[in-house]
């Protein structure tokens, strides 16, 4: 009759739950206002973002180190930790949704006073007391305040996941702009070597005039001054490639080392620019999805805090042994057994349940505020990377017959001071200005490949899917932690509701 009861107990709590509602608003994606196009858009050629852009400057050395820092990079190892940590927060909430269950044995040994009306007839002052029990717990969410959590916490695991794909995504540009920014100045160094070299054999030349008579005083200083103002640029030049490499090492997870280079930047291959329509940024950066998944989130704990103002009902139930001999522990006068139902409500809590509601509430504004100011910055940096890129080719075009205007200039006015038709300043003000000219162009060049690279940044795309299977730690792999995706969608219990997935 009473195991009856208390299946009749359970069927109508499991009936309730399924019939209870969900308190809060659903979640909905926020009306975006997407501008048609891009302000500086070029050609289609959108599929190009799915692919390792990488590969397309045709460095072999590049290559590898984007491989090496996406297996070692310890920002990387951090992100894939955090999504750990978020995994267990949610299946703790989660599992909150389902009946708990503990099992106990005690054993005890205890004295009472004589003639105590507690002692049991013909049971001394002292005796044992032993005891094994099976428990179980079951708070029944009726008005949904368990699934808003578990809501939340399944938005909060897969906000760590994307946002472990942005530390992906920052890490492979980093790693691209710090090599581009190696081999750039490597390539100055090369022009500053040169100039200084030939500047030398100069100061050379005018030493034996000068102590011919042919030259006065006053031009061997002016090349000696020359020569040795280059020659500081080497050092200068030196000191930011060691720290480049230093800062590069960084990103490959290693300490500071020298930088393997297979290419010199003129032998670098320009990507393919690429190209979208705005509305594509929503699914294709990983900030992006974060950003919706915080606001998912913060959504669903309003209705976990509206869900204070209701009743909580519980169900408990034990069975188990208890005897003063151990030996009968498990006899059937042993047996004990207990079940019971709890229903608890807030009458009076001076504003507390209010406040919860008002701070999640304000917690929600904050994050669709976060997500649409994400948008929009979005879009001004792939407009930024575009118009970067344009106006970055254009001066580089600009520069290079520039470069070559000077050159001219630096060999003609050297034989027109040979030929005894101009000073000496002439020559001077020529190779200076090819010089800087020379020095403009390289980082001008660096500057291209770097516009380059933060566009792909920019834009997002499939790539970085392709990159995170480079990752040393992989989830639901080599016995790995289980996927976030696989465990936000795992069956949930009766009481259960749906939940908001990630954006298509």
């Amino acid at each position: 009759m009473r195991a009856s009861a208390l299946l009749s107990s359970v069927s109508l709590a499991a009936l309730l739950a399924l019939s209870g509602c969900l308190l809060g608003p659903n979640y909905e994606r926020p009306t975006v206002d997407t501008p048609a196009a891009f302000r500086f858009a070029g050609p289609d050629a959108k599929d190009i973002v799915d692919t390792a852009w990488w590969e397309q400057f045709q460095d072999p050395a590049l290559n590898e180190l984007i491989g090496i820092a996406l297996a070692e990079n310890k920002d990387v190892k951090i992100a894939a930790a955090r999504v750990e940590q978020f995994l267990g927060q949610f299946q703790t909430t989660r599992s909150q949704l389902f009946p708990q269950a503990a099992a106990g044995f005690d054993a005890e040994r205890q004295r009472l006073p004589l003639g105590s009306t507690a002692l049991p007839p013909g049971v001394g002052p002292v005796f044992n007391q032993f005891s094994a029990t099976l428990s179980a717990s079951w708070e029944i969410d009726v008005f949904g305040k368990l699934r808003r959590q578990t809501e939340s916490a399944r938005a909060n695991l897969l906000a760590s996941e994307e946002g472990r794909r942005a530390t992906i995504l920052t890490l492979v540009a980093s790693v691209a702009t710090s090599y581009i920014n190696l081999v750039s100045l490597d390539r100055q160094l090369e022009i500053a070597k040169a100039t200084t070299a030939s500047r030398a054999d100069s100061v050379k030349v005018f030493s034996l005039r000068f102590k011919y008579g042919q030259v006065s005083q006053m031009e061997l200083s002016q090349s000696q001054s020359e020569y040795e103002s280059s020659l500081a640029t080497i050092p200068q030049i030196e000191q930011q490639i060691g720290q480049q490499e230093n800062s590069l090492s960084i990103l490959l997870g290693r300490n500071p080392q020298p930088i393997t280079r297979d290419r010199e930047l003129d032998d670098l291959a320009l990507p393919t620019v690429p190209a979208g329509l705005p509305s594509e940024l929503l699914t294709r950066r990983p900030d992006l999805r974060q950003a919706e998944q915080n606001l998912i989130a913060a959504n669903a704990l309003i209705g976990a805090a509206k869900a204070l103002y209701f009743p909580s009902i519980s169900l408990t139930g034990l069975f188990g042994t208890a005897s003063s001999q151990f030996s009968n522990l498990f006899t059937g006068p042993a047996r004990v057994w207990s079940y019971a139902g709890s229903v608890t409500m807030p009458i009076f809590t001076a504003g507390n349940i209010a406040g919860q509601v008002k701070q999640a509430e304000a917690q929600q504004q904050q994050a669709l505020f976060s997500y649409q100011k994400a948008i929009q910055v979005a879009f001004q940096e792939v407009d930024d990377s575009l118009i970067g890129l344009q106006k970055s080719r254009e001066v580089l075009v600009v520069q290079g017959r520039e470069v070559d205007a000077l050159r001219t200039y630096a060999r003609l006015a050297r034989l027109r001071y040979e030929g005894g038709y101009t000073s000496y300043i002439e020559v001077l003000d020529a190779e200076r200005s090819l010089f800087n000219s020379q020095l403009n162009y390289t980082q001008t060049q660096g500057t291209v490949f770097n516009s380059m690279v933060t566009l792909y940044k920019s834009m997002g795309g499939g790539w970085v899917t392709n990159a995170e299977r480079m990752t040393a730690t992989m989830y639901g792999a080599n016995g790995g932690p289980v996927a976030p995706e696989a465990a936000a969608s795992a069956p949930a219990p009766a009481s259960a509701g749906s939940t908001q997935g990630p954006p298509p």
